[in-house]
């Protein structure tokens, strides 16, 4: 009887480390390295002006924070305001300087970096080249994927002109 009881208590304990086993929490390392991949999709289905993936990663609750604009609120929001920046004929997109900061439980990050943006100027109707930095901050939803909560688009001012020397 004593076999046969321990002989539960084993196949409990197994059937429960093969379930607790199947859910390896994420670590930062983990998240650093998926987050980065996600942003390197998103960049190249953006510049590929295919603004359906580009906003694929965004929650729910998504909000948008880009500068002389409302803010934009929710995953169709951002869908709008994307299809119009990719059917600029003069948009280009590129991000460098790349960095992600994650927490340790591996359920937040963020994503920074520098952007070079070539759109339509409206008053002059000639392309225009803005350089700046965004952040993107992501978080787990209920099922463990990674998704873009978050992101603050600012310009940065151009370069002073060189000045002749004195």
């Amino acid at each position: 009887m004593l076999a046969t009881h321990k002989a539960h208590l084993f196949t409990a304990a197994a059937a429960l480390a093969l379930v607790t086993g199947c859910h390896h929490k994420p670590d930062a390392t983990k998240t650093s390295v998926e987050v980065k991949a996600n942003m390197t999709e998103m960049v190249a289905a953006f510049a590929a002006r295919d603004a359906d993936k580009a906003v694929s990663w965004d929650a729910p609750d998504f909000t948008g924070m880009f500068h002389g604009m409302a803010d934009v609120h929710g995953q169709e929001a951002d869908r709008a305001l994307t299809k119009q920046q990719v059917a600029d004929p003069a948009m280009k997109f590129s991000v460098s300087d790349v960095i992600v900061d994650a927490g340790k439980s591996g359920d937040l990050a963020v994503w920074r970096a520098k952007y070079s943006y070539t759109y339509t100027d409206p008053a002059t109707k000639q392309p225009k080249t803005e350089v700046g930095n965004w952040i993107v901050g992501w978080k787990r939803d209920g099922d463990g994927k990674l998704k873009e909560a978050w992101g603050v688009v600012s310009d940065t001012p151009s370069a002073p002109a060189a000045q002749p020397p004195a």
